[in-house]
């Protein structure tokens, strides 16, 4: 069984500020471990579950926050970028399974740590006019890959979000908003658990997907900057809706890598940080 795992920051167990997922912050290097106990809890889920080919993709920030010494030694690490299709770098039709760790909710929720990609820079997104984060946009790209999500760990948030858009994707709710910076937690070892218990009950039985159609979907972002959208028009295939929102029409994953170069290109048009 072959294993793919993605995993972002916020959604973490215990972390709930910009000081506990930023480089430079004041607890970045102890949310760095936190980052990755969560991943090798899901890494022994999978084992438990007969995987023998896991990958573990760091899908936050600089994307070089887990410690390849801190990681489980029966995942392979991918770290560092820029990387073609960013957050899903490494997944392919071959794997069984997509497993999404330390994920939180788009932009505009009351989740810990809110964003989508961009921190405010984003402040919205719609596919196919369904409002979308980092979670169904994931998930859609997966699915047109082939692979199912079959487990998403993250605040209580974050967990309603993937069923929103899939609702027999397993959630593991490892903290609960009470704002954007701040949450009840349960107890590191409890969540943890709860993850591996999750993980290897849900390959035990996850579903094989056929690779979805390549029908083209319209991906739709509103940024806080109209410099931004002014610029992304300089990209064939993309038009404009206002002046600071844009689209562009094809299939995924072709239209999730297309999004890697948007963010790319705004990234160097702004400065800002991303938890204003």
């Amino acid at each position: 069984m072959r294993i793919y795992i993605s995993v972002d920051m916020e959604g973490v167990t215990g972390l709930v500020d910009a000081d506990d997922v930023q480089p430079g912050g004041r607890d970045y290097e102890r949310g760095r471990l936190m980052m990755a106990e969560d991943v090798n809890a899901a890494v022994r889920g999978a084992v438990a579950a007969g995987a023998t080919d896991i990958t573990v993709n760091d899908a936050h920030g600089p994307m070089r926050n887990i410690l390849p010494e801190s990681l489980h030694p029966a995942a392979r690490l991918i770290r560092g970028k820029p990387k073609q299709m960013g957050m899903l770098e490494g997944l392919l039709p071959e794997h069984d399974a997509m497993i999404c760790v330390g994920y939180h909710s788009r932009a505009g929720t009351l989740g810990v740590l809110s964003h989508s990609f961009m921190g405010h820079e984003i402040e919205d997104m719609w596919l196919d006019g369904r409002p979308v984060g980092e979670i169904g946009l994931a998930q859609a790209t997966a699915a047109a890959i082939g692979v199912p999500v079959a487990v998403l760990t993250g605040d209580d948030s974050a967990c309603a979000e993937m069923a929103e858009w899939d609702a027999s994707v397993t959630t593991v709710a490892v903290k609960y908003a009470r704002d954007r910076f701040a949450a009840r937690l349960r107890p590191a070892q409890e969540a943890r658990a709860a993850v591996e218990e999750a993980v290897a009950a849900s390959l035990a039985a996850v579903p094989k997907v056929s690779e979805a159609p390549a029908d083209p979907s319209v991906l739709t972002v509103r940024w806080q900057s109209a410099s931004v959208a002014s610029t992304l028009l300089g990209i064939p295939g993309v038009t404009s809706a206002d002046t600071r929102t844009v689209q562009a029409q094809g299939a995924l994953p072709g239209l999730y890598r297309l999004f890697g170069v948007w963010t790319r290109v705004a990234a160097s048009l702004t400065n800002q940080q991303p938890y204003c």
